[in-house]
């Protein structure tokens, strides 16, 4: 009785820790999956950043237009900062996908 109850154990034990060896294997697949996931999101998000910097010199055109129509005299810091902005836009963009990418 005690020689089964010995081997009942020991199968159980063995089971048990060939169970957790099975359930490791997937790791490495998972996180290949998730970095392909995450930079699929990059060209659909580098380019709604170009699209968001391309309105951003539309309004700042506009903007600048109008301080110049109007003889507003700091047109000049008017202009440089909204170009800086859309400078700024583009590069963020670049810079990040060719970090992540």
């Amino acid at each position: 009785m005690e020689k089964q109850r010995k081997r009942i154990l020991m199968t159980a034990l063995l089971m048990m820790s060939t169970f957790g060896a099975f359930a490791q294997g997937n790791g490495q697949g998972g996180i290949q999956e998730a970095t392909q996931m995450v930079t699929s999101y990059f060209d659909p998000a580098t380019k709604l950043v170009y699209a968001i910097g391309a309105v951003v010199g539309l309004i700042g055109g506009v903007k600048v237009y109008n301080k110049f129509s109007s003889g507003d005299p700091d047109t000049s810091k008017t202009a440089a900062s909204w170009f800086g902005a859309c400078i700024f836009l583009i590069v963020a963009a670049t810079i990040l996908r060719s970090f992540f990418l």
